[in-house]
Order: C-alpha cells, then sequence, then structure tokens
C-alpha cells in the first residue's frame, strides 16, 4: 500500500531498485581477470584457498579489507521525504 500520490507498489519497487545496485556494485567490485600468487600491495602469497573462492585475486585479506574501508559510496534517496534531502 502507498500513501499519497504514489501508486501501490512503488515502495517494493524503491526496494527491489535498492537490492538491484547494491547487487550491481558487489559485482562490479569483484576481481576479474588474471589472479596473482604474491599479494600485489604487500608481496604476501595469497593463499590457495582465497585464489580457489575468488579467482583473479590480487591482494591478499588484510590488503583487501583496508582497501574495501577506502571505498565510499554515495547513497541514493529513494525516499525524497524533506527532511532527508536537508541532511
Amino acid at each position: 500500500m502507498a500513501g499519497g500520490w504514489a501508486r501501490d507498489g512503488a515502495v517494493q519497487d524503491q526496494i527491489d531498485d535498492t537490492v538491484a545496485d547494491a547487487v550491481t556494485l558487489a559485482r562490479a567490485l569483484m576481481p576479474a581477470g588474471e589472479g596473482r600468487d604474491e599479494c600485489e600491495d604487500c608481496g604476501e602469497t595469497i593463499p590457495a584457498a582465497r585464489r580457489l573462492a575468488l579467482p583473479g585475486s590480487r591482494t591478499c585479506v588484510a590488503c583487501q579489507a583496508v582497501r574495501d574501508r577506502a571505498v565510499r559510496h554515495a547513497g541514493f534517496n529513494r525516499r525524497g521525504s524533506k527532511d532527508s534531502q536537508l541532511r
């Protein structure tokens, strides 16, 4: 049930779009191409289990965690409420 001028199902459409955007982003950030045996950041050996689980891995777990923390995601305000736009 939607409120105001929104049509029925509009809230679910917003949820679906948010999930689709997150999946697209996750797929874009997955490693692709030729993997490495050594981490390109620190030079440590990348464990075989990581290379098997994520083909194309170019960094060890610790260095990838540092890279992941550095990524900033721009959020979309799908609600469009006046209060959330003022933040």
